[in-house]
């Protein structure tokens, strides 16, 4: 009976059609339930994994803290505006006074002979007048440059420069370089700077020097042991421990001062309180038992995450206080950082600050038996180093508790997905069914009004028996 389908009965007059639509809809329930139950669960799964990636927001912030390269962070400073100075992790206190000597230049040399492109031709229509170059670097002869790359026995502007480029052991650039209308020169320049990137091109055609190839030099010191120092470009790295100083103008003196970097340690710790404010807002948006939106309402797992979070920072580290280092737990359930008292304390006693936030136990050596190494097991102590642990227990791509609910979730959306299908099926099924019942009792009723027609027509053809009668 499958794709039957009846509209109104002709017999009956009754709109089967629409009737059929509204037993539908009441044999549907049940999928309209799972349908809603579906939504719903997608809509959690999707929260978890919302509240998860705050959660490994908050594994990478506080992760940063147990890193050295935080807490020795440094700066470096300049007295010039000159001079550009940076520093690693790993630059020491100290300062250096110097003066620019000469800055560093990348030898260039030019054609002596101009060259004329007459009108309506090009570079390619005028002959550079040699086959070949001679070239030496820093003293030392290479190889001849053969400019006649097409064996035409001639070479023209743009061969001669295309021959130059294609040389890339010699690391020279030619171009030409208009001097005047339609007149041009050609220019060869190394692509380093550096006084041994000097070179001489000859032979064929002359050249002269434009730059003379240098080393960038700076002097220390002004008295009897004044030294230089030298670097082929006009950065100079490691004059300072892990530092880099770059100089832009020659005669300048300058100081170079490196320190300790509070400020930089600073934001890690506020980058850090930002993220778990962060986080308990989205907790608290997700399982507020009193709002009529909250999708995880009352969530037992996201309520206990985020008091371990309030716990780890209220509770003192080794009978330090966070809010010695200006981290406090407000009344509302938020955390608030004060920079200031945070750089007092580590200028003071930067020890206790550190363990105040990154510290850790050593449980075992692990296999090799050697402290230190990658495969020791530690416990979290500080207070970044317990987010951290916590964070991880939540986030974790395999046994993080968000990521196994959430996991959960879509396996139950799964099972709904098929059952849906499954009453698409079956109500698809159960429509053919009812509309052949439908069609059945109009035929039916097709019959019975059929017969008593028949009926109505025998009766009225009978003899009148009281007619007769009377005869």
């Amino acid at each position: 009976m499958a794709g039957m389908s009846v509209n109104t009965g002709l017999i009956s007059g009754i709109d089967y059609a629409t009737m059929i639509d509204q037993l539908m809809q009441v044999e549907a329930n049940p999928q309209t339930l799972l349908n809603k139950q579906l939504s719903a669960t997608k809509a959690d799964a999707a929260a978890y994994r919302a509240v998860n990636t705050r959660f490994e927001a908050l594994r990478t912030a506080a992760a940063a803290l147990g890193n050295d390269a935080t807490w020795n962070a440094a700066k470096a400073t300049s007295s010039s505006s000159t001079v550009a100075a940076s520093a690693g992790a790993g630059a020491a206190a100290g300062s250096v006074t110097f003066t620019v000597d000469t800055l560093a230049a990348a030898h260039s040399q030019r054609s002596n002979a101009t060259f004329t492109v007459p009108a309506g031709q090009t570079a390619k229509d005028v002959d550079f007048g040699a086959t070949s170059l001679t070239v030496s670097v820093n003293g030392a002869a290479m190889p001849a440059i053969d400019l006649d790359t097409d064996g035409s026995g001639t070479t023209d502007l743009t061969e001669a420069a295309a021959a130059i480029n294609a040389r890339t052991d010699l690391g020279l650039t030619a171009n030409l370089v208009q001097v005047a209308p339609n007149t041009y020169r050609l220019q060869v320049a190394t692509k380093t700077s550096g006084a041994a990137g000097k070179f001489e091109l000859g032979g064929g055609a002359g050249f002269t020097t434009l730059t003379e190839a240098a080393d960038a030099e700076l002097v220390i010191g002004s008295g009897p042991g004044s030294f230089s120092v030298v670097s082929t470009t006009n950065t100079f790295a490691g004059l300072l421990p892990d530092s880099s100083i770059t100089v832009s103008k020659a005669g300048e003196t300058a100081t170079v001062t490196v320190a300790r970097d509070p400020d930089a340690v600073a934001g890690k710790v506020q980058a850090l309180v930002d993220t778990a404010n962060g986080l308990l807002d989205s907790v608290t948006s997700y399982t507020d038992t009193k709002s009529e939106t909250a999708l995880l309402k009352g969530d037992s797992t996201l309520r206990d995450l985020a008091g371990r979070i309030l716990d780890i920072v209220s509770n003192a580290v080794g009978g330090t206080s966070a809010s010695v280092a200006g981290l406090q737990l407000t009344r509302d359930g938020k955390f608030t950082f004060d920079k200031a008292k945070f750089t007092a304390k580590l200028a003071s006693d930067p020890a206790v600050v550190r363990d105040l936030f990154s510290k850790t136990n050593l449980v075992s050596t692990g296999i090799d038996g050697v402290a230190g190494n990658a495969d020791d097991v530690t416990a979290p102590v500080g207070i970044a180093a317990q987010l951290e642990a916590l964070a991880k227990s939540a986030s974790d791509t395999t046994t993080g508790s968000l990521v196994l609910l959430a996991t959960s979730q879509d396996t139950l959306a799964r099972d709904l997905t098929d059952r849906i299908a499954n009453w698409d099926i079956r109500l698809e099924l159960r429509r053919a069914t009812v509309t052949a019942q439908f069609t059945a009792m109009e035929k039916a009723l097709g019959t019975m009004q059929n017969q008593a027609s028949w009926l109505s027509s025998q009766i009225a053809g009978l003899p009148s028996w009281s007619q007769s009668a009377k005869s």
